[in-house]
């Protein structure tokens, strides 16, 4: 809980599903009686402001900003390509979905690249279910905005950075 409480306002900030966000306010609140501690968050892609009491912020999921290091665990995820494909194909679409969807709320970076990653490649199969468009739409906005902010670049060239994980050269290239 430690670092919870080293949250400063002005601080950008991940949650889970969301994605990047701004502390605006560490305020003291009074509900049904107990006083807590509460951590408004206003999200940099949609301005949605999300209250979270501090003592739980690190257990739902709030963190900061990918450091360097795991920004490259994430590349190495995006760069991987599944040997396992034929097992994945038996698996049923409501399945993978379900698990696609566990990864990109969970907020866990990784696995969210994990979950980019396998639909960007099933898109060059088939053409993506509506359901598998927007979880892929979902987990490109989270990964974008994440990248963008540790990087420091604009989201558009994020986004740029991301799909060229998935460019015909890049595909064959196995380093």
């Amino acid at each position: 809980m430690a670092e919870a409480s080293a949250y400063k306002v002005g601080e950008k900030v991940v949650y889970p599903a969301h994605g990047v966000g701004v502390i605006e306010s560490i305020d003291e609140w009074e509900i049904e009686g107990k006083k807590w501690k509460l951590i408004t968050i206003r999200i940099l892609e949609t301005d949605a402001i999300i209250r979270v009491p501090q003592e739980k912020a690190e257990r739902i999921g709030v963190r900061r900003v990918m450091s360097e290091n795991v920004l490259e665990k994430v590349f190495k995820v995006l760069k991987e390509r599944p040997e396992k494909e034929e097992e994945t194909k038996k698996v049923s679409w409501t399945v993978k979905h379900r698990n696609y969807l566990e990864k990109v709320k969970s907020g866990d970076i990784e696995e969210v690249a994990e979950v980019y990653r396998d639909l960007m490649l099933l898109r060059k199969e088939k053409e993506l279910s509506f359901g598998e468009r927007k979880i892929l739409e979902s987990a490109q906005q989270f990964l974008a905005s994440e990248i963008s902010e540790a990087k420091g670049i604009p989201i558009e060239e994020a986004e740029r950075l991301l799909e060229g994980f998935f460019t015909e050269d890049s595909a064959t290239d196995e380093d």
